[in-house]
């Protein structure tokens, strides 16, 4: 128990994309490489980024559609989709960056006692193969990707299974997302406290606290445990 009452957060878990890996950084990365690589020189580069980009709706279309779509409207450039499909789901992670201070913040919360995990939505290897890259894995004590699982954020489930593998309650537990409504809202739904690392969109009511910057998490964690 703390000084005041409450219970002393045992375990602090995180979403993945925006909040420990630098998805959009990530993303225009590597769609820059790949167009080199497939088409240097085709002349249009920049459009084909942009359209990209608002195809991929961050994160929240699968590639597949998005490269389809694409073959269509740029026919110049003989796009074979599954080719390019291929080549990200294999090449991705190459290009994956995680945010600033990640494993500092990482380092210190695990120095702190605390237990660490992540819940991410996406495919199950591709998801891994991104976590491997940013070399986290060491870290963390469970993860939880949506394909494995069979079940994705906001479901209340995929939040109660993590907390039950860590046998942590929901008051003794924190999770740490970008997202207002898959992170934030659902997780306070199934009783944790939340901290939103601050995104695109209104900042979420259900948010306990809000940070800029990882190294911000460690802070929150100590001024709560007090």
């Amino acid at each position: 128990m703390k000084k005041n009452g409450g219970l002393r957060v045992k375990a602090v878990l995180f979403d993945l994309d925006g909040t420990l890996l630098d998805r959009d950084t990530s993303v225009r990365a590597f769609i820059d490489h790949q167009y080199d690589r497939f088409w240097n020189g085709a002349g249009v580069k920049t459009a084909y980024i942009r359209r990209f980009l608002e195809l991929d709706a961050g994160g929240y279309v699968w590639k597949d559609r998005v490269y389809q779509q694409l073959a269509v409207e740029f026919p110049q450039l003989k796009l074979s989709w599954k080719v390019l499909l291929d080549d990200y789901v294999d090449r991705f992670q190459e290009e994956a960056q995680g945010f600033s201070g990640l494993h500092a913040m990482l380092r210190s919360l695990r120095e702190s006692g605390l237990l660490l995990g992540i819940i991410t939505n996406g495919r199950g290897h591709f998801q891994q193969r991104n976590i491997d890259a940013l070399d986290i894995g060491a870290y963390m004590d469970i993860v939880l990707i949506s394909e494995w699982e069979k079940v994705k954020k906001p479901d209340p489930a995929i939040f109660m299974q993590a907390l039950k593998r860590l046998n942590v309650a929901p008051a003794a537990s924190v999770f740490i997302g970008d997202h207002p409504i898959n992170d934030i809202e659902a997780a306070k739904g199934v009783g944790m406290r939340t901290i939103w690392k601050r995104g695109p969109g209104v900042e979420p009511a259900a948010a306990d606290a809000v940070v800029d910057r990882l190294l911000d998490v460690p802070e929150v964690m100590e001024r709560w445990n007090q």
